[in-house]
């Protein structure tokens, strides 16, 4: 029944916690057991089980509980197949979104060899359009995962497809992670390359796609600021924030917090 196999897969999280704590009792019971269940239901026929086992999948990652040559030798061979160019369209779509998500856990070298070229790959599918939109809404966080390197020589390029895609969608999703691609790249690839591409999604013929861009204006701008002087950087969660200077917080008797707004309704300067 696939409620049963359903409920396992919500039990799997916590067991894995459990023998992770009690791993001189249980040195193999994850890997030998638990793990091949979760790789197996990635495909099976059923939606709901599907959609349990990759949540599974997830925080068994977030919790660093699977083995790193298990992601690599189970986990990827598995997406790899599921979104292969012959797969059902849903296996495909469900693959690149689990891709996408798990690659800012993954090491630099295994999203890099094994996944980024499968996602290079997706970012042309011809033939489903909700395939390029999880990439173009994800493509920042791929290109943080994988490193400015990689970013210029493999990404880039395909960024540029994505931002003339004929479906606006794409273009918006585009425009909305702007600054996170921005951010990965040298400043010569960002003022030779990424400021005329910009121009062109602020001057689109969709006002959906205008709007997107003009909101990432300011964040695209701030990548050209020096983070040394200017005390820009990129938080975790993708959102610009402003390092207070040692100055800064030796001049205040208050601990400043972390997340520093830009520039108050009452500022009167430009």
């Amino acid at each position: 029944e696939p409620t049963v196999r359903t409920e396992l897969m919500e039990q799997i999280p916590p067991i894995a916690i459990f023998l992770q704590e009690s791993r001189p009792k249980f040195p193999a019971a994850f890997f030998e057991y638990l793990m091949p269940i979760v790789v197996r239901y990635l495909t099976d026929v059923n939606n709901q089980v599907r959609k349990a086992g990759q949540e599974a999948l997830l925080i068994l990652l977030e919790q660093d509980l699977v083995a790193q040559s298990d992601i690599e030798n189970k986990v990827c061979p598995i997406l790899l197949d599921l979104s292969a160019p012959d797969s059902d369209d849903e296996y495909k779509v469900e693959a690149v979104n689990i891709i996408c998500k798990i690659a800012s856990m993954l090491s630099r070298t295994t999203v890099e060899h094994m996944l980024l070229p499968r996602f290079c790959e997706l970012c042309s599918d011809g033939k489903l359009f909700q395939v390029r939109k999880i990439c173009a809404a994800n493509f920042g966080d791929i290109c943080n995962a994988v490193g400015q390197e990689a970013t210029e020589r493999l990404l880039i390029p395909k960024f540029f497809e994505l931002c003339s895609d004929s479906v606006w969608g794409m273009r918006k999703a585009c425009a909305e992670c702007f600054m996170a691609v921005s951010y990965t790249t040298s400043p010569e690839v960002r003022r030779s390359k990424l400021s005329p591409l910009f121009i062109s999604l602020i001057s689109d013929t969709c006002r959906w796609v205008r709007q997107a861009a003009f909101q990432s204006l300011g964040p695209f701008i701030s990548t050209f600021a020096n983070p040394s002087s200017a005390g820009l950087y990129i938080r975790e969660d993708g959102t610009l924030s402003i390092r207070p200077s040692a100055q800064d917080v030796n001049s205040n008797t208050c601990q400043p917090s972390n997340n520093v707004t830009l520039m108050s309704p009452s500022t009167n300067s430009a």
